[in-house]
């Protein structure tokens, strides 16, 4: 079993609970999701060669424990229409650490998108360091990166404020 110093999770943890946070655009959400996080490392692979950078590691468990949770909320959304008869929408409402209109548009992106920016520009992982903790290709990487740059600026030129002047004497 891998252990993990009270060091390495202290260090490590800011990072996870900042990359949470921005998957689930909910406090308490992502607290759950470091959680678990953590308790699935701790019960992570038995050889410890297997895992090369814990920093990765951890993030790639992080992800997928995302991914994971989104297709049971999921599920348990499509099973309750179903019994209920009607479509219900998913409000998600925006936190209030996304106050900053900058961040509110980031979020519209998609999780997917979200992920690879955090980790390359926020986290400042390698393209192969993200590649490995979200488990795509070294390519796909490149060109998913730099489609959610574009769909961001699009955002940002959408939305963008028109300039107020005003006239001083």
């Amino acid at each position: 079993m891998l252990s993990l110093s009270d060091e390495d999770v202290r260090e490590l943890l800011p990072h996870l609970q900042r990359f949470a946070l921005w998957l689930t655009r909910d406090v308490m959400a992502a607290e759950d999701l470091v959680q678990n996080t953590l308790i699935k490392a701790l019960d992570g692979p038995a050889d410890r060669e297997e895992v090369r950078n814990l920093r990765t590691w951890l993030f790639s468990i992080l992800w997928h424990q995302f991914l994971d949770g989104e297709r049971r909320r999921k599920r348990w959304q499509r099973l309750l229409t179903f019994f209920q008869g009607e479509e219900k929408t998913d409000i998600t409402g925006e936190n209030s650490v996304m106050a900053d209109e900058m961040l509110a548009l980031f979020s519209h992106l998609p999780a997917d998108s979200r992920a690879l920016l955090l980790l390359i520009s926020v986290e400042e992982m390698s393209y192969r360091d993200a590649a490995e903790a979200l488990n795509i290709p070294l390519g796909t990487v490149m060109s998913r990166l730099s489609r959610a740059r574009k769909q961001l600026r699009q955002l940002t030129e959408e939305h963008a404020s028109p300039v107020v002047l005003r006239r001083l004497k």
